[in-house]
């Protein structure tokens, strides 16, 4: 299914020097549950694009066509931002008491998917307690709590440690297509899109445009940190490389 389209999309931001052009006629359909990277050079308009979408800005031009309704969307940052005095359980409850849809079935169905997560035991517990990984795993789940149709995740690994982000990769895509979810997700990261993602595209650097668009087919899937060794990897990962703009 046909969930989202966006059509020549445009973003002009505007200095004393006059009009920037930083997003130059965008168009791309989502199909429900495809796991996609957006990945380009710093400065394309990358995490400017997760923002229109999230109507965190406006768009200057173009469309978004939304064929859902009650369309939802979640937004995981890079940064985990849980409230250092909430719980583990308060922290993700956060979304539901903010639209004010909390009700009992909501909060045991979080309760269970902390459990279901690894996380059970630290409900009751504060993000002082716990690692880095563990904050982004709940950062994940207050996420998914309020029952998002597309999640847009801007560099959710960037901040960990190379064997942290690794081992994260493989909880973050189990949760996610546990939870049967439609992502799109921006990153800098070559391999961590190639492990990942359904189909990766590339932005042209500013103004950004869809420079090429890759369909990721490995001859059987497996977890992000497997499918680093299989062969269809390394091909994806020379041919992708090539197409970033490296110069901005």
């Amino acid at each position: 299914m046909n969930l989202l389209e966006i059509k020549n999309l445009k973003k002009y931001y505007h200095d004393i020097k006059g009009e920037i052009l930083a997003i130059d006629n965008i168009s791309l359909s989502i199909e429900e549950h495809e796991f996609i990277s957006i990945i380009g050079t710093s400065g394309c308009g990358k995490s400017t694009l997760l923002s229109i979408l999230a109507n965190l800005e406006n768009k200057s031009d173009g469309e978004i066509i939304i064929k859902k309704k009650n369309f939802k969307i979640g937004y995981m940052l890079q940064n985990d931002s849980l409230f250092p005095w909430r719980t583990v359980l308060d922290n993700c409850l956060i979304g539901l008491e903010i639209n004010k849809s909390l009700n009992q079935e909501k909060k045991n169905k979080v309760i269970n998917m902390l459990k279901k997560y690894g996380l059970g035991d630290f409900i009751n517990k504060y993000p002082s307690a716990l690692s880095g990984g563990m904050k982004q795993r709940i950062a994940l789940i207050r996420t998914l709590a309020i029952d998002p149709d597309l999640l847009l995740l801007d560099e959710p690994l960037s901040a960990l440690d190379y064997q942290t982000r690794l081992a994260l990769s493989n909880d973050l895509y189990r949760i996610i297509k546990e939870e049967k979810k439609t992502v799109i997700m921006v990153t800098h990261d070559v391999a961590e899109a190639i492990s990942m993602s359904d189909r990766i595209i590339v932005l042209s650097k500013r103004p950004s445009k869809v420079k090429k668009i890759y369909d990721i087919k490995y001859e059987k899937r497996k977890t992000p940190v497997e499918n680093r060794k299989e062969k269809e990897f390394e091909k994806y990962y020379n041919e992708i490389w090539k197409e970033i703009d490296i110069n901005v």
